[in-house]
């Protein structure tokens, strides 16, 4: 109708928990209003923290959440309660705002308002990051409209449409990609252990003690960025100087992880598709432990990427130890030219388009009869 306004579409994003999560919603959320899209991001108090980096553009709202499956029998029904009270909740709002798309990430407090679309019928997609949906993914799988993957091991449910785009990176990590990588014949070497976004208490414990094992020679050249649990700090902190290392920043979080990883000659982590995503994006030779207790070992499967093209070592945690890693790291210490091939064989497997493709996706969805 002629003099009518164009209403301008609105995308809601739902994740929660964790960086692993929030990052690739926040990849999504910059090319959408960069399309001229609104962005809403719900998120529960944990993922608060790591939502710190979205656009100013981008309305976050705090939502109501719970997980029944953990806990003693008081706490499971309090997260079901919560989780009931979180459905109410985002029914009543999504009745009003009907966004154009709701997209999930994954993460409990991703289940309230996906099931919610699903109840109004708005057009609504899931994305999975790791090889093998996680609990509240795999229970909303089937009521959407399409499962978007981050990489091609994800098994999905008998019919649940499907397509693979990768792992989002946030922009600041695709203007890194491929950054230049060599190794140094002289002068510092610098090390970055990241346990995913909440810290591990296995890297905490085990690389310093790891490092400690290296003669003066090699440990007085290392430059080591380490994010670790809260509870670690003050003890890593104190045997990164027992060590007499060049130097060394030791925090519960960082807000830079991508320009230290820039800056990394060896990455040690946990194996994560957010952080496997953003290795192979900036291309740099790491050693990953994956979780074990992680849903179905999907870190193992993240890994594997990895390890298959010959740009990561990857250790269980049955097979891990200070000696080990400490052999590990020596070999490449020893054999820089490994290190600089891991780096180049990282960055071929990263699949720069995700944001994009999963964005036309999106729009696509929308221009559906």
């Amino acid at each position: 109708m002629k003099g009518q306004v164009k209403k301008t579409p609105l995308l809601l994003l739902a994740a929660g928990g964790t960086g692993g999560h929030v990052f690739p919603a926040q990849a999504l959320a910059e090319e959408m209003l960069s399309r001229g899209w609104q962005v809403v991001l719900w998120t529960d108090t944990r993922g608060l923290r790591f939502s710190r980096g979205f656009p100013r553009g981008v309305k976050i709202k705090k939502i109501i959440s719970g997980t029944f499956t953990r806990g003693s029998v008081f706490t499971r029904f309090l997260g079901l309660v919560r989780l009931a009270l979180g459905l109410v909740i985002s029914w009543t709002n999504l009745s009003r705002l009907r966004p154009s798309v709701v997209v999930g990430f994954g993460g409990y407090p991703a289940f309230p308002p996906l099931l919610a679309a699903h109840v109004l019928k708005l057009p609504r997609l899931l994305h999975e990051q790791n090889g093998v949906l996680g609990q509240a993914n795999r229970a909303l799988s089937t009521r959407v409209d399409l499962v978007v993957c981050g990489t091609r091991e994800t098994a999905l449910p008998s019919g649940v449409r499907s397509r693979l785009v990768g792992n989002p990176v946030r922009a600041e990590v695709l203007s890194l990609a491929n950054a230049p990588f060599v190794w140094p014949s002289e002068g510092l070497i610098n090390f970055l252990i990241i346990g995913g976004s909440q810290g591990a208490d296995i890297l905490d414990r085990l690389v310093p003690t790891a490092i400690g094992q290296m003669p003066f020679s090699t440990r007085c050249r290392l430059q080591i960025v380490h994010q670790v649990r809260s509870v670690h700090r003050e003890r890593v902190e104190q045997q990164y100087e027992d060590l007499e290392i060049a130097a060394y920043q030791v925090a519960d979080f960082f807000t830079d992880i991508p320009q230290q990883m820039v800056k990394s000659h060896l990455v040690i982590a946990r194996s994560g598709a957010s952080s496997v995503a953003e290795i192979a994006m900036i291309g740099r030779p790491s050693i990953l432990i994956p979780y074990a207790a992680a849903a179905n070992d999907h870190q193992t499967a993240n890994a594997q990427s990895l390890v298959n093209a010959s740009a990561s070592i990857a250790i269980g945690e049955n097979d891990i130890s200070a000696e080990c890693l400490k052999d590990k790291i020596t070999h490449l210490l020893e054999q820089p030219a490994i290190a600089e091939e891991m780096a180049a064989a990282a960055h071929q497997l990263a699949m720069p388009r995700a944001a994009t493709d999963f964005a036309d996706i999106v729009e696509n969805l929308v221009l559906q009869p």
